[in-house]
């Protein structure tokens, strides 16, 4: 019998000299504004994608010159916490360097775009002197930890974002090729890597891993979407520990039935005692487990699904060494972000503003970018960013909200106070022009649809309705799309799948409405479902529990 070969990023791996390849050499190639396939794999494993600005790709090949190549660079900030002064100093880097701002990502962290070959040297570090890193913010390792967003309205919501801390550290990869590629370091040799919980092959993992922790009653962080799912379990005051979920997902590929998006599986409860134990143990099973072949089945929740869940929770149990309680009661009662002020119990003040598809940028009249600078300079507590793509003002002093105040609305930060509910509730991944894979448009689009679908909810009397709304490109799900109660899923541009039915709190998956279809009949569409909403719903009913109990979808 033929054994299938292993997917050629195993190989471009596992040859890789701990994720060293050419990248070093190719930094100091001249002659183009590129690196060489092989490298651009192992690039994204030090925090980096090449892309190239697809609105200019058929004119610049009409002149014959090669595509506007620049590289996109995420940051790991583990839980988005962010001081002041690490602030200024990235905010000077997209000053310097990139070509639109700061980005707040979906899993709180910034990624910058258009950083020029000839730059990202110095760009890392850049990011390295404002005690930063970009090591591990994407490629087949885990990735940026998430949690709820304001771990300081409680001293039990502090406990889980050093837990946050821990697990980031913890599954950070320990090669030195980092070091060697953008700070300078010497080359130590290859004897000295040691990866011992990626592998000391240099395989690392089979695809990306993702962990997130929630605090009920919010799951603003889309907990179920993530390879391991925590959900913090607060009993009396104090925080006893976590249930602990495995296998959730959003990729899918178009046109192949067999990829899918999927809910993280409970598999019990942990005691913070055990926590780093059992997450390694889940870390590794997928390692040894996971598809090698075929990468578009290589996440866990697929290893989950072919060899069971019951297996895999044995599995932890056995290769931690640590037993597995029954999950603990918890309830989630929202997604999404608080904005406006709120008072944490230490009587520190926090300031969620509402940030347009996570983009920081002075254009188009705004003036975020600087209004944040100038907040950061006087700023005594700390900036953290959401899940959702806004921000928080966190740990302010009575004093000082007034002088916060005055900025916010100088610079135009307050918009919070008057969008609607499902403007409030969006997230928008980048798509075109700069990821390679967008099918449709995303980011550039909302400015466009929001309008428009407000104009139908206000025919509606719903403008106030809190409406999850989620826009993506293509199918590989970056902006949590399988988790809106409505969500476009580009297929072709100008065009895109709805999708209809999850429901707020991020613990059912929405489903297939209608396929490829363009604007004029996804509103048609959403303008005869608001009304039934409108006219039809029960006290308190979300707009996605509605049309699951009238069976629309």
């Amino acid at each position: 019998m033929s054994i299938s070969p292993l997917s050629p990023l195993e190989d471009i791996k596992t040859a890789s000299r701990f994720l060293r390849g050419s990248i070093a050499a190719e930094l100091e190639n001249p002659i183009t504004g590129a690196i060489p396939e092989a490298d651009t794999k192992l690039l994204k494993f030090h925090g980096s994608y090449m892309q190239d600005d697809r609105d200019i790709r058929d004119e610049r090949r009409k002149q014959k010159l090669e595509p506007a190549y620049a590289f996109m660079v995420r940051a790991r900030l583990p839980g988005g916490v962010i001081p002041p002064a690490q602030w200024l100093a990235l905010d000077a880097l997209a000053q310097q360097y990139a070509s639109s701002g700061l980005r707040i990502t979906t899993r709180q962290t910034f990624q910058w775009h258009g950083i020029l070959k000839r730059n990202l040297r110095a760009f890392m570090q850049g990011i390295h002197a404002a005690r930063a890193t970009t090591i591990a913010a994407c490629g087949d390792v885990n990735r940026q930890v998430i949690s709820s967003v304001n771990p300081h309205l409680s001293s039990q919501h502090a406990l889980v974002q050093d837990w946050v801390l821990r697990l980031s550290n913890h599954f950070l990869p320990r090669t030195g090729a980092y070091a060697e590629i953008w700070l300078g370091g010497e080359r130590v040799g290859e004897a000295a890597d040691e990866e011992p919980i990626y592998g000391n092959n240099s395989a690392y993992l089979p695809r990306k891993f993702k962990i997130g922790i929630a605090i009920p009653p919010t799951n603003d962080c889309d907990v179920f979407a993530n390879d391991l799912g925590l959900v913090a379990i607060i009993e009396n005051g104090r925080l006893q520990g976590f249930n602990v979920a495995v296998g959730g997902g959003m990729g899918a590929t178009a046109g192949d039935p067999s990829t899918y998006p999927r809910l993280g599986s409970l598999v019990g409860f942990t005691t913070p005692e055990d926590l780093i134990a059992v997450a390694e143990a889940v870390v590794t099973l997928q390692r040894d487990h996971g598809d090698r072949k075929e990468r578009q089945h290589a996440r866990l929740k697929y290893t989950i699904d072919r060899l069971g869940v019951d297996w895999f929770r044995e599995q932890i149990q056995q290769r931690s060494g640590r037993t597995l309680q029954a999950a603990r009661p918890y309830q989630f009662e929202r997604n999404g972000d608080r904005y406006g002020w709120s008072r944490g119990e230490d009587g520190r003040w926090h300031l969620g503003l509402y940030i347009a598809s996570g983009r920081l940028w002075d254009r188009d009249g705004l003036t975020l970018q600087t209004g944040l600078r100038e907040i950061a300079r006087v700023l005594k507590g700390e900036f953290r960013l959401t899940c959702n793509q806004n921000l928080v003002i966190a740990n302010v002093d009575e004093a000082d909200r007034a002088r916060i105040d005055t900025l916010v609305e100088q610079y135009g930060l307050d918009g919070y106070k008057e969008q609607s509910g499902i403007r409030r509730h969006h997230i928008a991944c980048v798509a075109l022009p700069t990821c390679g894979l967008a099918m449709a448009e995303s980011e550039r689009y909302t400015p466009i649809l929001l309008p428009k679908l407000e104009a139908l909810l206000d025919r509606h009397g719903l403008r106030d309705a809190d409406i999850l709304l989620r826009l993506s490109g293509c199918p590989n799900g970056c902006s949590r799309p399988y988790l809106g109660e409505i969500a476009l899923v580009g297929r072709a541009l100008g065009r895109y799948d709805l999708r209809l039915g999850a429901d707020f709190v991020g613990e059912r998956l929405n489903r297939l409405y209608k396929e490829n279809i363009a604007e004029a009949e996804i509103l048609d569409s959403l303008d005869a479902l608001f009304g039934q909403y409108a006219s039809q719903r029960q006290t308190g009913e979300a707009f996605g529990d509605f049309l699951v109990r009238t069976g629309v979808v």
